[in-house]
């Protein structure tokens, strides 16, 4: 049985400052909560060497809510935060405290963590609950908790910077851009990993232990490959796969174990599929589908938890869109090498997916459920500071067609 896969903008938003940060709420009561980070560099005034200001690095903190069952725009600001530049924001997996609460790694050099309270009239606000300094003269590049597979217990926070260290921060090292990929034991101390791996050959930017499989994680890198490895034995990875552009960010899909979702700044977003890589070492893994709307460096990306159906379908909408007489939304995309218009919609005000593509059926660990699967993601993209938030349909064929857009 052949499947399609497609995606579809519903929302896109001027963050005005460089993004290069999203994450959806993992918690499921604050599912519908989005989190988005910026990172703007500014120069001084002055170019001479003699007189030149250092550079400062600012950003934002933007909250949202999200109802992508609405049939307005399905994202709403309901705070903003200035703050210096952001280079990554993480949720705890569990509330602390009863509360949900985000990391942030940022270039002053600190990890702050914020609580979510509830506010007035339903919504949710952030408040800065501590700050740690990893050093002087260094930036905060990333940080994650230990709650990924949903421990509540003795809950850490790892984070690395820019002088190659990397920092454990305990609740109530060595590393860097040196093409390794290093792993510790803590109970065996700080002194020396347990295993480091050269088979990256430029920078690893990004690396995420899968929440379903024990023992299994993917790294991606500047060279423009994921790999996929047990850790029980990091002589070799399971697989490699070339996705292109470099891989900045990736994120194993919360619930189904093989979808993996990466960030490949010069070239797009792809969710890629990992059943085979992980059963045959060597294979690499499928891509399911590509969203490419951004037109800038991709940098951000998070799949979001809260549930979607087929058959709700909400008209997209972006707050630098343009209605024409004719009833079409458009995004216009401009860059040094060219610019194009993008059309949400057709003359009678139907839906028209960016992207449609068949796919062969890949496994059977997606398969059984003959619905298919639907997933709310959001991505965010560098120079031309923009969010969006956008949905993905894999379904068979006979029932992909059947929630196509009824012809006028």
């Amino acid at each position: 049985m052949g499947w399609q896969s497609r995606t579809r903008t519903l929302q896109v938003f001027d963050t005005e400052l460089s993004a290069d940060t999203v994450e959806w709420c993992p918690i499921p009561q604050w599912a519908h909560v989005l989190a988005c980070g910026t990172y703007q560099l500014q120069k001084g005034d002055d170019n001479t060497e003699e007189n030149s200001t250092a550079p400062s690095r600012i950003g934002r903190l933007y909250l949202f809510d999200c109802h992508p069952q609405s049939f307005i725009s399905p994202l709403t600001e309901t705070q903003r935060i200035d703050t210096p530049a952001i280079l990554d924001l993480k949720w705890c997996h569990v509330p602390v405290s009863e509360c949900p609460v985000l990391g942030m790694a940022t270039a002053s050099g600190e990890i702050q963590l914020y609580r979510l309270m509830d506010a007035q009239q339903g919504s949710s606000a952030l408040e800065c609950e501590l700050s740690a300094e990893l050093g002087p003269d260094r930036l905060a590049l990333s940080l994650d908790w230990s709650t990924g597979r949903g421990e509540s217990s003795n809950v850490r926070v790892v984070s690395s910077d820019s002088c190659g260290d990397l920092t454990l921060l305990a609740l109530g090292g060595a590393g860097g851009d040196d093409c390794k990929l290093k792993g510790w034991d803590l109970r065996m101390g700080s002194s020396s990993p347990i295993f480091t791996s050269k088979r990256h050959t430029m920078g690893v930017c990004s690396i995420h232990s899968n929440p379903h499989k024990e023992h299994i994680l993917a790294t991606g890198s500047y060279d423009e490959k994921v790999l996929l490895w047990d850790e029980r034995n990091m002589k070799q990875p399971l697989s490699e796969t070339a996705v292109g552009g470099g891989v900045w960010r990736l994120k194993w899909h919360p619930n189904h174990e093989h979808l993996l979702l990466a960030a490949c700044m010069h070239n797009d977003f792809h969710i890629l599929h990992s059943q085979k890589a992980m059963e045959q070492q060597d294979a690499s893994c499928s891509v399911l589908a590509s969203y490419i709307l951004h037109n800038s460096l991709a940098y951000g990306a998070d799949w979001s938890r809260l549930p979607l159906s087929s058959s709700s379908l909400p008209t997209p909408q972006t707050s630098t869109a343009s209605r024409e007489s004719e009833g079409y939304l458009q995004i216009q995309y401009e860059s040094p090498s060219g610019s194009f218009d993008t059309s949400l919609e057709d003359e009678s005000g139907h839906y028209i997916p960016e992207q449609c593509s068949s796919v062969q059926e890949p496994s059977s660990s997606l398969t059984g459920d003959t619905q298919g699967l639907s997933c709310l993601m959001a991505s965010c993209s560098f120079y031309d500071h923009m969010m969006h938030v956008w949905r993905w349909d894999w379904s068979p064929e006979n029932k992909q067609a059947a929630i196509q857009p009824e012809p006028s």
